[in-house]
């Protein structure tokens, strides 16, 4: 089986499945589980991020809508690529993004086409 991280290259659409517990369930929760107290929800968000880069490890750095940075596996069960119907339909989600603090320093110091795998 060829390396999933071939699959992703920088700019890809993503969307990751995060885990969440709290007291009330965001509106776009999914599998929502009482606790066995009763007093807590775990519960799955869909988060619709995009490939900043892909470390020379493999692993990818994926760009929140806020510019925040996260560091997943590529192999990660929670971590798919967005299908056409999703890239469509949540076109908005994704476009909406702005530059990461490392995209916007990179652009500062004039390094647009820099790779560097710092630590996220």
């Amino acid at each position: 089986m060829a390396n999933r991280s071939e699959q992703y290259r920088s700019g890809d659409w993503v969307i990751y499945l995060k885990q969440k517990s709290s007291t009330r369930p965001a509106l776009r929760a999914r599998t929502v589980m009482p606790s066995s107290s009763g007093e807590t929800y775990r519960y799955a968000v869909e988060k619709y991020w995009i490939v900043d880069r892909v470390r020379s490890d493999g692993s990818l750095i994926l760009r929140t809508r806020r510019g925040k940075l996260h560091q997943i596996r590529p192999d990660d069960p929670n971590l798919r690529r967005a299908n056409l119907l999703e890239r469509l339909c949540m076109r908005k989600r994704f476009s909406d993004f702005q530059p990461s603090r490392a995209s916007r320093a990179a652009d500062r110091a004039g390094s647009l086409g820099s790779t560097a795998s710092g630590p996220v």
